[in-house]
């Protein structure tokens, strides 16, 4: 049975809300997730709330209803609260119908099956929280194996990158390595790495990706590491007709990601 909040001062309150930072964050080792949408879409990938908000109003809306019912079902626990204290928890003027409050899910290097997919995306020191969902949203999309963050990346359970992964934070493994450590593991077994540079002849569209293919990508304004791209197998580019010299990450992501889906599939 739902339990009533409307004040401000409560405790629960004003430790769900600390969550947007990343300190405590990390110190409790939940998230916040907002919105029907992403909601159901972790409900679909196997992930329940241990916290479930909602405000009274949308109690009649059936995916409310629903999400109610198995979060208590699985042991969470149901709030019912007023759209202001929905708005404090989430920061946004038109804070979404719920809210939910998730463990993190990251998974251990050692534990990544690398036969899974034949994509797997490789991000390094990216920092834009929409760069780092978008491009979640890509790997379920094309359906990569998870996203690998090496070195110091932006936090992917941040309030920003879970809204810009539309739920796709729940459909991918997402891990955090440092470089060594990544090198390490990649080079133990089968895998080609294929990084993005504009320091090569290569078009993108050129070579044959070999499976698992590892794609990585730099950071935003500073591309990768001059020695991060010599560890490569392959570097290739996307070409550039127009005056800019590069393409957003997250945009480059989804073109390099969808050129090689399509080879494997040509090869299918």
């Amino acid at each position: 049975m739902p339990r009533e909040i409307t004040g401000f001062s409560n405790p629960l309150i004003k430790r769900v809300r600390s969550l947007r930072e990343k300190k405590h964050r990390k110190r409790e080792g939940h998230f916040l997730a907002e919105g029907l949408r992403i909601l159901t879409e972790a409900e679909q990938a196997g992930h329940l709330p241990v916290l479930l908000f909602y405000a009274a109003e949308s109690a009649d809306h059936p995916i409310v209803r629903r999400l109610i019912a198995a979060t208590e079902a699985n042991g969470g626990e149901v709030i019912e609260t007023i759209p202001d204290i929905l708005h404090k928890l989430s920061g946004k003027e038109n804070p979404q119908t719920v809210i939910g409050v998730y463990p993190d899910q990251l998974t251990p290097l050692a534990a990544l099956d690398r036969s899974k997919s034949d994509i797997w995306l490789v991000v390094q020191s990216m920092r834009d929280p929409g760069n780092l969902g978008t491009i979640l949203r890509t790997g379920d999309a094309v359906g990569a194996g998870g996203v690998i963050m090496i070195d110091d990346c932006v936090d992917p359970f941040s309030v920003e990158a879970v809204r810009a992964s539309m739920g796709a934070l729940f459909t991918q493994s997402i891990t955090t390595a440092r470089w060594e450590e990544f090198m390490e593991w990649l080079r133990s077994g089968p895998g080609q790495l294929v990084g993005t540079s504009l320091n090569t002849t290569h078009d993108y569209q050129g070579p044959r990706y070999d499976s698992p293919t590892f794609l990585l990508v730099g950071n935003e304004a500073k591309g990768l590491p001059l020695d991060y791209e010599q560890s490569c197998d392959l570097l290739v580019k996307i070409p550039m007709l127009g005056k800019a010299d590069s393409l957003n990450a997250a945009v480059a992501t989804a073109v390099m990601a969808y050129e090689i889906l399509n080879q494997k599939r040509d090869r299918g």
